[in-house]
This record gives structure tokens, C-alpha cells and sequence, in this order.
């Protein structure tokens, strides 16, 4: 069987080891399986794997997050991503039931996964979750303030003898993403108006009508994951309804619009 191929938005050449970094942080069991299949299909078409997540959502849903090197990924991407994996994966058939693909890119309270992404928000709010305890607790929420290359420092407020830095081991992680904060919300959509065209934002967000990106250059990570959904074989894209809904909350943090 031959499908159409569809092509991903050429955004230049993109350093091999940037795109292969290791994760830190990867699935087990079934979710592994998906990830050693789809992985090399993201590479090829510029993209990394940021994490796969099986759920029972809706029968069962087969969610895989990805982006380009530097974050970002565009509705047209997300789609192009979809329609290159999705053949692949009836090929392998590694879910044994009927389910449905999503695609999507990671929101402002990404998944950190690898140390590059850790290193790219030091100074922000992350949770983190261990799977072994250190100090009678799994559970971290603080301040990223230095990385290494086998660890994350994070502040943590919360301790009973004050606030206090832990080293908390990129081994022992089971989980680890950032914490979404007016903060974060603010200083995106500040970035969505110097750079329109962001991935899943509205048009009153910063989309020139069509989504043509009004300005070259790098782009911001996305206020809002694009997303693409497969269900059985038939696809439905469109940017994520949260958007929409909330905007004007949202662009009140910031003010008004630039021109």
C-alpha cells in the first residue's frame, strides 16, 4: 500500500547530535515499544520524540509528543508528523486493540526530558517525581537552578528545616516537566508577539490569517500544543479548543496586542 507523502516545513539544516540527544527520561512497556518505532521516523523528518503516552482514554489513545530541536513545532508539522508515522505503526501493530494516534507538541508545562531541556529553563518552577524516595519523599516542585551531567538542583521551599537545594539524579527520575505559572504564561505570550505565527496560538494570539509566520527567524515555544488525531485511519487536525476558550483570559496577563 502507498500513501501521499506529506512534506514537513523545511526550517534549514539541523545538527544530527542535536536531533539524536539521548532522553533522560523514557517509557516502559508498551509506550517503549511505540517509542523505538516512531523515534527514527521523527529524526528523518527533523523532529525528536519527546514522550509517549498510552492511556485509556477513549478505548485507548495513543499519544506522541514531539518537536524540533529548538521546541517548536507548527500545525502544519504536527500534521505532516502524523501522516508519516501513522502507516508505520499499522506496518509494526504495536497495540494489540483498536486505538486512536494523537500527535502532539509539548505545551508550556512541557515534559523535561532531556538535559538540554532542562538546561533551557533553568530559573523556571519544575515537578519532578523520582522513583525511589530521597529524604522520605518521590515527590519534588521548585526551582530549577543548576544542571549537571548526571543531576538537576532544584530549590525546594517546602522542607520543614527551610528552603534548601536537593540534587535529584537524572537515573532516579521517572517523570519531570515544567509547572505552569502566570509567569510562564506571561513571558510566552510576550514571546508569541515578537514572534507571530506560533505554534497553536489563535490568530488573536499572534497568527497572521492562514498561519503564515509574520516574521523568519526562531520561534518561541508554543503557548498551546498543535495537535493531530488518527482515528482509524481517518484524520481530524485542528489547533487545541483550550486555546480558544481561554484566550481572552489569557491575553489580558499581557495586555493588548501589539500591531
Amino acid at each position: 500500500m502507498t500513501t501521499e507523502a506529506t512534506p514537513v516545513i523545511n526550517t534549514g539544516q539541523i545538527d544530527s547530535a542535536v536531533l539524536t540527544e539521548p532522553r533522560l527520561i523514557a517509557e516502559t512497556g508498551v509506550a517503549a515499544r511505540v517509542a523505538a518505532i516512531v523515534a527514527p521516523v521523527l529524526i528523518d523528518l527533523g523532529f525528536r520524540l519527546v514522550r509517549v503516552l498510552v492511556s485509556g482514554l477513549d478505548g485507548c489513545t495513543v499519544q506522541i509528543m514531539a518537536e524540533r530541536p529548538d521546541g517548536t513545532m507548527v500545525i502544519e508539522e504536527c500534521e505532516a508528523v502524523s501522516r508519516a508515522i501513522s502507516p508505520v505503526l499499522d506496518v509494526a501493530d504495536p497495540i494489540d486493540r483498536a486505538y486512536r494516534l494523537e500527535i502532539s507538541s509539548p505545551g508550556l508545562d512541557r515534559p523535561l526530558v532531556r538535559r538540554s531541556d532542562f538546561e533551557r529553563h533553568i530559573g523556571e518552577i519544575v515537578k519532578i517525581e523520582l522513583g525511589v524516595a530521597l529524604e522520605g519523599r518521590r515527590r519534588y516542585r521548585g526551582n530549577l537552578v543548576r544542571v549537571d551531567d548526571i543531576a538537576a538542583r532544584v530549590r525546594i521551599e517546602d522542607r520543614p528545616d527551610g528552603a534548601a537545594d536537593v540534587q535529584l539524579l537524572f537515573d532516579d527520575m521517572t517523570d519531570a516537566r515544567l509547572v505552569l505559572t502566570d509567569d510562564l504564561i506571561a513571558a510566552a505570550l510576550r514571546r508569541g508577539k515578537s514572534f507571530p505565527g506560533t505554534a497553536g496560538v489563535p490568530p488573536a494570539l499572534g497568527r497572521r490569517a492562514g498561519g503564515t509566520p509574520a516574521v523568519p527567524g526562531p520561534r518561541p515555544t508554543p503557548l498551546f500544543p498543535c495537535r493531530d488525531l488518527y482515528v482509524r485511519n481517518r484524520v481530524m487536525t485542528a489547533c487545541d479548543q483550550f486555546a480558544h476558550q481561554f484566550g481572552p483570559d489569557l491575553r489580558r496577563i499581557s495586555g493588548p496586542a501589539s500591531a
